[in-house]
């Protein structure tokens, strides 16, 4: 079966994990990405956070399957020669180095232009024109300064980043948005184009909520947030949703430190909500009936229900309220999801082999096509596919061994 992006080619300068999070989606979605690193020591995350002694490390592995990796010595003219035809032969290319680092090495925009008119150049950088643009951001830098930071965590807390890698991984989403848009203007127009994302937008983009609210705070208070006292900024509310309908992350049994499961209270829950809660009086109760009444006693109203659910596990609070419609999600830790033999199944999880490390678990892809569909193979080995990558470029054999005795490649 043809994949979506099948006879695209990908030119990945990138490294870390922005970049090659969203080229390992044109990866998945059948693009043939040539990843290139540095001889001898390859993208940095091959040894970050290592665990098997002399193997590449999860970091790597889990952001570059489905990739070919080739070294190339950007400072070499001989290694240089080689990105040069690898652009002539390339759709689109994807880098994240800090502000200027290619433009030094005369992989200018224009330059890329004159190899290739029809290429896609992508950038990643920290952030866009203005007072930072030439300085370099990492994923909680970008959380800091995109808003997302200071509206997480409790209101007598500092600011929090979440977990969630939204500064990195957020941004190279974002990124194929626009490479796979400028891919279809392409067929339009001939021509090729640039894409620039940069990480504190990608951020703020994901938290227009929050600014949603800085905008409704100057007409007064929040009142969805469980908050007592506003400034003149959104506050870190906890886990309140700050939506319209009040949510909270509630205490289960047998008590552990994610035994906890979010419920949220619409108006057609409260009925089914206080009849499982054994509190049948507040359904008509004046004081809690409506949703207007109930809004000042919102935390009440969150301490009554978590009296019920302290009584059961996050799962069976789940069944249980699922069969009676209220929205629900038990906190699932990193191991929960781990031992979740359905996401095997359905192939979100995925168990890979490797030659140095062995077996391990592969997050699959979350974007599905029918016609598409994804088989998730192991990253490469550092350089794996550089003689055959030079081959296919019309480098013949004697010339590419003496690239490798150069140190071009």
């Amino acid at each position: 079966m043809t994949k979506a992006l099948d006879g695209v080619r990908v030119l990945d300068l990138s490294h870390v994990q922005a970049g090659p999070t969203g080229t390992q989606l044109l990866a998945w979605m059948g693009a043939d990405v040539i990843k290139i690193e540095m001889p001898g020591r390859g993208d940095i995350t091959r040894g970050q956070l290592q665990d098997v002694k002399g193997a590449d490390s999860l970091y790597f592995t889990m952001l570059n399957s489905n990739k070919r990796s080739i070294t190339v010595n950007l400072k070499s003219p001989k290694g240089k020669a080689v990105i040069e035809a690898l652009v002539r032969r390339c759709d689109i290319i994807v880098e994240n180095f800090g502000p200027g680092v290619l433009d030094r090495q005369g992989f200018t925009w224009e330059r890329f232009q004159e190899l290739n008119p029809r290429v896609i150049y992508a950038s990643i950088k920290g952030f866009g024109p203005g007072p930072y643009v030439d300085c370099k951001a990492y994923e909680n830098v970008a959380q800091c300064m995109g808003g997302a930071a200071s509206t997480t965590g409790w209101e007598d807390g500092p600011p929090t980043v979440t977990g969630a890698q939204i500064g990195d991984s957020g941004t190279g989403v974002h990124t194929i948005a626009g490479i796979l848009a400028a891919l279809y203007q392409r067929e339009r127009t001939g021509k090729g184009q640039r894409v620039e994302v940069a990480m504190t937008d990608a951020v703020l983009n994901l938290c227009r909520v929050k600014m949603r609210d800085q905008q409704r705070l100057a007409r007064g208070p929040l009142t969805e947030y469980p908050n007592k006292e506003f400034g003149d900024a959104v506050p870190r509310a906890g886990n309140a949703s700050g939506g319209g309908q009040p949510g909270a992350a509630l205490r289960c049994a047998p008590g552990g430190p994610n035994d906890y499961v979010y419920v949220i209270i619409q108006p057609p829950c409260w009925e089914p909500l206080m009849k499982l809660c054994g509190r049948e009086e507040l359904i008509t109760d004046p004081g809690y009936a409506t949703p207007q009444a109930r809004l000042p006693k919102i935390p009440e109203c969150f301490s009554i229900i978590e009296r019920w659910t302290m009584t059961k596990t996050k799962f069976e609070v789940m069944a249980a309220l699922n069969e009676v419609d209220v929205p629900c999600g038990p906190i699932l830790s990193m191991k929960d999801i781990y031992e979740d033999k359905s996401l095997y199944e359905r192939g979100f999880l995925v168990e890979v082999d490797h030659p140095t490390r062995g077996r391990y678990v592969q997050v699959g892809s979350p974007i599905n096509l029918s016609d598409s569909p994804v088989e998730v193979k192991r990253s490469p080995l550092l350089g794996e596919h550089t003689d055959e990558v030079l081959h296919w470029l019309g480098y013949g054999t004697d010339e590419i061994a003496a690239m490798h005795k150069e140190g071009a490649v």
